[in-house]
């Protein structure tokens, strides 16, 4: 029997100051293969201007509202395989514990990714601990006011991204990267008082690690202790990857997910 590639849908959730838009390579060769394929952007992000600003999100939960939403509205027997990158893997890590039933698989494409045992903040103060303020750059910070503590909002420079994030992607790919960029928030001050996620929801659903081999943000070694501390179904490696791995290897990172596909949907 021709297996039905319709019935595979996939959700792409983007990292802090992108957008859908950073799909654009991987969502048309997932849809030339036959399947279906949602890029969204969270709040704030990309070309969303329902809340003009990251200073109208107060919350990471406000943040990841779209995807939330998408997934809410799903029929009751539809289930997606989702793919986060980067701090994206927070949206995951939320979306799976509030719709476990209509996820097949959360992919980690060089994504953090937080455990059941401590504050969904935990992994990221690990991460922006290991990277120290003179390789930030050119990034800008601001604070706002959040509903407790003031947040931060983050604007990766021009430097910082050729440096440290596209630094193995196609010069073209970096200046639509300089041009679309729109201020984020890793919301840390939130997430540090966030319920922990659950082991009967984020905890029960499948979980794939894709290790981009030669991020800069997200080493190697430190995308290996988050799969150390969270232990995941199956690993896979992408060589030659920075960590917009969907821009520098979009075929590499396509032909892991038809396979993750056929495995989990």
């Amino acid at each position: 029997m021709a297996e039905n590639k319709r019935e595979k849908h996939f959700v792409l959730v983007h990292g802090m100051c992108k957008g859908a838009w950073c799909w654009y390579k991987l969502k048309t060769q997932l849809e030339s293969a036959g399947y279906r394929v949602t890029a969204l952007d969270l709040a704030a992000s990309g070309i969303n201007m329902k809340m003009k600003s990251i200073e109208d999100i107060l919350t990471f939960h406000e943040y990841s509202e779209p995807l939330l939403e998408m997934l809410a509205s799903l029929p009751s027997n539809e289930k997606v395989i989702l793919v986060g990158h980067s701090l994206g893997g927070i949206n995951l890590a939320l979306a799976m514990d509030k719709f476990p039933e209509k996820i097949s698989v959360g992919v980690f494409l060089t994504a953090s990714m937080p455990d059941t045992t401590h504050q969904p903040s935990y992994v990221l103060d690990k991460c922006f601990g290991n990277v120290s303020a003179e390789e930030w750059l050119d990034t800008q910070y601001s604070p706002y006011s959040g509903p407790e503590q003031p947040l931060i909002s983050v604007t990766l420079g021009p430097q910082f991204m050729a440096s440290y994030l596209y630094q193995q992607c196609p010069v073209e790919d970096l200046e639509l990267a300089k041009t679309l960029v729109r201020p984020g928030s890793a919301f840390l001050p939130d997430l540090s008082k966030a319920t922990k996620f659950s082991d009967e929801g984020y905890g029960s659903t499948a979980r794939v690690y894709l290790v981009c081999k030669e991020d800069r943000v997200m080493p190697e070694e430190f995308q290996r202790w988050m799969i150390e501390n969270h232990q995941v179904n199956n690993v896979m490696e992408i060589e030659g990857a920075d960590h917009m791995a969907m821009l520098s290897k979009p075929q590499e990172v396509c032909r892991c997910l038809l396979e993750i596909g056929k495995q989990y949907a």
